[in-house]
C-alpha cells in the first residue's frame, strides 16, 4: 500500500509539543463534525499516557493495552482541513497494525458513525463488529417519581466508597472491554476531575446490610446544557431488585434540578434489556458509534 502520509509509533508518554498538536487536531475535528473523535480513555490517555501513539502529518491516533481475552481497541482521527487525500487510510491502517501487536482482532472507533469513517473502512476491507448508542432525553419533559424504598439506603458519595464501587463495577461490567477491570487509578481519574461532583454519585445499599453496595448511579456533567448518566452498575448478585430505574431515576432528578436541558447515556446496542428500560425512562436514539475490524 501506498503510504505518502509517514506514521510515528510513540510507546509510552507523548512529549508536551505531541500533545499540544493532538489535543489541537482533536479539538478542531470536534468543532467541524459535532462529535468527539476520541472517547474518554482514549482522550485522557494522550496527557497521561498509558497507550501506544500514532501521529501522522494530520493526524493522530492511539491504542489502549487490552484486557486479557478483549480485544485491542483503536481511535484516530485527521484534522479536517487535510481529509480526502488517503490519510485518513494510512492513519486507520497504521493503528490496526500497531494494535495487532497488543492482541488479536484488534477494533478501531468510528464516533457518530460519520460517512468519511464507512468509505475509509470500506477501502480497508473492514467489517462492522459493535455498535454503541448514545441516547438523549430531554429535560422538560416530566420524570417519574422516584419511589421510596424501606428495603434500601440511597445516599450520595462519601470518601471511603472507593473499594465497594469498584467491587460493584467490575462485577456489573466483567463483560465490558473498556468499563470492566477498573483499579483505584480509574476512580482517582474521575474523582479528580473539574466535572466531578459528589452529590451527582448515587449509590443504594441493602437497609440490613448498609455496609455492602448494591448498585451506583455516576452522573455527569462536562457539556454546557447537557448532563449524563455515566454510569449504572449494579451488582450481579441484586439483579431483579428495581435497582437500575430507581437509581437511574435518581440521577436524573438531581441533573433535572440544576438547570440542564437535556441528558445522554451511552449503551450497547444489542443490550435489549437496557433499551427497554431507557425507552421507558424517555430517551430516544441520538447517535451511533461503531468499531470496525479487519474482516
Amino acid at each position: 500500500m501506498s503510504n505518502s502520509f509517514p506514521s510515528r509509533i510513540v510507546r509510552g508518554a507523548l512529549t508536551a509539543a505531541d500533545v499540544d498538536y493532538a489535543l489541537t487536531v482533536l479539538d478542531e475535528a470536534e468543532r467541524v463534525d459535532g462529535v468527539e473523535p476520541l472517547s474518554e480513555q482514549h482522550r485522557l490517555a494522550v496527557r497521561n499516557g498509558g497507550a501506544l501513539h500514532i501521529v501522522t502529518e494530520h493526524g493522530y491516533g492511539n491504542v489502549l493495552d487490552a484486557r486479557d481475552g478483549e480485544a485491542p481497541m483503536a481511535e484516530a482521527v485527521v484534522h479536517p482541513e487535510h481529509r480526502g487525500a488517503g490519510e485518513g487510510r494510512v492513519l486507520v491502517d497504521a493503528v490496526l497494525d500497531a494494535a495487532a501487536e497488543l492482541g488479536d482482532r484488534p477494533q478501531v472507533w468510528a464516533h457518530g458513525d460519520l460517512p468519511a469513517a464507512g468509505r475509509v473502512a470500506d477501502v480497508l476491507g473492514l467489517e462492522r463488529h459493535r455498535e454503541l448508542l448514545q441516547l438523549r432525553r430531554p429535560l422538560s419533559e416530566p420524570l417519574l417519581e422516584l419511589a421510596q424504598r424501606d428495603d434500601l439506603v440511597v445516599r450520595t458519595y462519601r470518601p471511603g466508597d472507593d473499594d465497594e464501587i469498584l467491587r460493584v463495577n467490575n462485577a456489573a461490567f466483567d463483560w465490558h472491554p473498556e468499563q470492566g477491570g477498573w483499579t483505584q487509578g480509574d476512580v482517582d481519574e474521575r474523582t479528580g476531575a473539574a466535572w466531578f461532583d459528589p452529590a451527582g454519585v448515587f449509590l443504594a445499599f441493602d437497609a440490613a446490610d448498609p455496609d455492602t453496595l448494591l448498585g451506583f448511579h455516576w452522573t455527569k456533567v462536562d457539556k454546557p446544557d447537557l448532563g449524563e448518566v455515566y454510569i449504572v452498575g449494579v451488582d450481579p448478585s441484586a439483579q431483579g431488585r428495581g435497582l437500575g430505574n430507581l437509581l437511574t431515576l435518581a440521577g436524573l432528578h438531581y441533573l433535572a434540578e440544576r438547570d440542564l436541558s437535556g441528558v445522554e447515556l451511552y449503551v450497547e446496542g444489542d443490550n435489549t434489556a437496557a433499551l427497554h428500560t431507557y425507552a421507558r425512562l424517555g430517551f430516544t436514539r441520538y447517535r451511533a458509534d461503531i468499531t470496525y475490524r479487519k474482516a
